[in-house]
C-alpha cells in the first residue's frame, strides 16, 4: 500500500514551487493539497482538516503573516512559514503571528522535510475515536480518505485494488492533475494493486471503469476530469 501519512496544506502563489513541493512531499509519504493564495487556502480549510500548513509569506493580496494571525484565532494546526526574508526581526514577526517554524528561501528540500517531521513529532496524538474522518464529496458519492472507502448513500461501492489505489492517489492531491506516467509510477509502488505492472495504455481503461462508479454521467465526467495536456485529476465538490 502507498504510505499515506500526515495531510499537508501547501500555500504558495508560485505554481512551479507548489508543484515541486507537492511532488517532493508525496514521494516522502505525505498527502498534500495545494492552495494558490490565502483565499483559496481558507476555502480548503473550511472543508478539510490538515496536520500542518506550509505557508509562503510573500503572496499577493493577503500575505502569509496576516493569514497566520487570523487562523490562530480559531485554529491550532501547526504552521511552517516560507519566506525570502531571513533577518531576525522577520523571523520574530513570524513567530509572534503564531507560526511554529520559519524556513528561509532558498532551502534544501531535505531541510524542509526535517522541519516538517520535527513539527509533527511535537504535536500531541489525538485518541483515535476523537479523530474526524476526512471525506471528499463527489455529488451523491462520498469518499472516506481515512478508510479508503467509497460510499453511495448507505451502500459501499466496491472497488478493485487498482481502483482503490487510484482513489488514494487522486484524493491525496485533489484538483491537481496527474499524467499517465505519474499514475503508472504511483500504482506500481502500491503493493495493493494487481501483481502485474500497470502500463500507461491501461490507465485509460482504469479511469473509464472508475468513472462508472463515481460519475452520474461517465461520458461527461464532472469529478474525475481529463485535463488536456496534463492527464487526469479529481475535482470534488
Amino acid at each position: 500500500m502507498i504510505d499515506i501519512g500526515a495531510h499537508l496544506l501547501i500555500v504558495d502563489d508560485d505554481e512551479r514551487i507548489r508543484g515541486l513541493l507537492q511532488k517532493f512531499l508525496v514521494r516522502n509519504g505525505f498527502m498534500t493539497t495545494a492552495a494558490r493564495d490565502a483565499a483559496h487556502a481558507r476555502r480548503l480549510l473550511a472543508g478539510l482538516d490538515f496536520d500542518l500548513i506550509v505557508l509562503d509569506v510573500m503572496m499577493p493580496g493577503e500575505d502569509g503573516l496576516s493569514l497566520t494571525r487570523d487562523l490562530r484565532q480559531t485554529l491550532t494546526t501547526p504552521i511552517l512559514l516560507l519566506t525570502a526574508k531571513g533577518e531576525a526581526d522577520d523571523r520574530i514577526t513570524g513567530f509572534e503571528a503564531g507560526a511554529d517554524d520559519y524556513l528561509t528561501k532558498p532551502f534544501e528540500p531535505k531541510e524542509l522535510l526535517l522541519r516538517v517531521n520535527a513539527i509533527l513529532r511535537r504535536m500531541p496524538k489525538q485518541p483515535e475515536e476523537s479523530q474526524v474522518a476526512q471525506v471528499l464529496h463527489l455529488g451523491p458519492i462520498r469518499y472516506d480518505m481515512e478508510r479508503s472507502e467509497l460510499w453511495h448513500g448507505q451502500s459501499i461501492v466496491r472497488l478493485t485494488a487498482t481502483e482503490a489505489s487510484l482513489m488514494r492517489i487522486f484524493s491525496g492531491q485533489p484538483n491537481q492533475p496527474f499524467t499517465r506516467g505519474e499514475l503508472v509510477g504511483l500504482l506500481n509502488r502500491d503493493k495493493g494493486a494487481a501483481s502485474d505492472h500497470v502500463q500507461e495504455r491501461a490507465i485509460d481503461v482504469q479511469i473509464t471503469r472508475l468513472r462508472k462508479k463515481i460519475e452520474v454521467n461517465p461520458k461527461q465526467p464532472r469529478y474525475l476530469q481529463t485535463v488536456r495536456g496534463a492527464g487526469y485529476m479529481l475535482a470534488p465538490d
